[in-house]
């Protein structure tokens, strides 16, 4: 009875080992996930400030060529 008991025992720990084990490489990717969504996100902001500022370049310089004419 004992026996079967720390061999219940022993199989569920070998079990949540596997589980954290499991766990620790999921957050791991996700982490590294989140970096290069991180990265991808500060790059997009960045290219759409850019698109910002030249479409305003653009609408500054229609509106005095409007201005000229």
């Amino acid at each position: 009875m004992v026996e079967n008991m720390v061999k219940q025992l022993e199989r569920r720990i070998e079990e949540l080992i596997d589980l954290c084990n499991h766990l620790r490489e999921e957050n791991q990717l996700l982490r590294e996930q989140n970096a290069d969504l991180i990265s991808e996100r500060a790059k997009l902001i960045e290219q759409t400030e850019l698109a910002r500022s030249r479409v305003e370049g653009m609408i500054t310089r229609l509106k005095s060529m409007e201005q000229a004419s």
